[in-house]
C-alpha cells in the first residue's frame, strides 16, 4: 500500500514531528532547540498552508 492512500498517514508523521519538537524542547539546550523549532514549525506551517492558500484565491 501506498503511503499516501492510507488515511492515517500523513496525521502520523503530522503528531510525530510535533511530539518529536515537543520532547526536545523540554530536553535541553542548543541543538535541540533547533530541533525543537523545526519539529513545531513544520505541523505550523502545514496547518497555515490551506488558509494561505485560501486567502490568495479570494483576492482574485
Amino acid at each position: 500500500m501506498n503511503w499516501r492512500q492510507s488515511t492515517f498517514a500523513l496525521p502520523l508523521l503530522i503528531g510525530l514531528f510535533s511530539a518529536s519538537g515537543l520532547l526536545s524542547a523540554l530536553l535541553g539546550d542548543g541543538g535541540w532547540d533547533a530541533v525543537a523549532w523545526l519539529g513545531l514549525g513544520v505541523p505550523t506551517a502545514l496547518g497555515c498552508w490551506p488558509l494561505l492558500r485560501r486567502s490568495q484565491s479570494q483576492r482574485r
